[in-house]
């Protein structure tokens, strides 16, 4: 049987254009979902985001249950977790856009404003760039996807960040450990090396 994906729907996430790249990646069976319980029996969780830290953040902690049949589901049951810009990051443990706002703290560290080093640095930083991975990393492999974002996750481990990207200095486009993998690029819109990023994940048995 082909196994289920649980793309978490909160309000605040590209669903249908993931849960498409999903399908062209191989998917057979992806399922937009705001039920906790389809979550817990789900074989791998993606959890999407755009818009601010605050609101996906609030978005995801109102749907009930949720956040805890997440971590049931990927710390105790094991399963694949991808989260994809804002849902990237909200694995840190706190985001400072509108204030202070806490993540789920699955990967510590804080989401903050890009600087601008330089008056020729755009922010948002919003285009195709260059993903330079470490050595160590899960399904991220070096080439170029497409970024939109205004903030990025700083973790307090550097052996956290499995990719970066230069946008007038580091940030960091990729962050992980064990069964958890989070892009801030948008792999549904990044062509062929979004697809294979997905193709890989759907694959995945960390």
């Amino acid at each position: 049987m082909a196994e289920v994906v649980a793309l978490v729907d909160y309000g605040a996430g590209n669903l249908h254009s993931v849960a498409n790249a999903l399908k062209a990646a191989g998917c057979e069976r992806v399922t937009l979902t705001s039920d906790p319980e389809v979550v817990r029996a789900a074989d791998r969780v993606i959890l999407p985001g755009v818009g601010s830290f605050k609101a996906c953040a609030e978005g995801l902690r109102a749907v009930p249950h949720m956040v805890a049949a997440m971590e049931e589901r990927v710390f105790v049951g094991g399963a694949p977790f991808l989260g994809i810009c804002v849902g990237m990051q909200l694995l840190a443990t706190t985001g400072v856009e509108h204030g202070d706002t806490p993540g789920l703290g699955w990967i510590p560290g804080e989401v903050r404003l890009i600087e601008r080093t330089d008056p020729a640095i755009k922010v948002p930083h919003m285009g195709w760039n260059d993903v330079q991975t470490a050595p160590h990393a899960p399904l991220v492999e070096p080439g170029e996807a497409y970024f939109l974002h205004s903030y990025h996750f700083a973790p307090d481990d550097g052996r956290h960040v499995l990719a970066m990207t230069d946008h007038g200095g580091g940030l960091v486009a990729a962050v992980g450990r064990d069964n958890l993998v989070g892009v801030q690029f948008h792999p549904e819109k990044s062509q062929a090396y979004g697809l294979a990023l997905l193709e890989r994940f759907l694959e995945w048995r960390p």
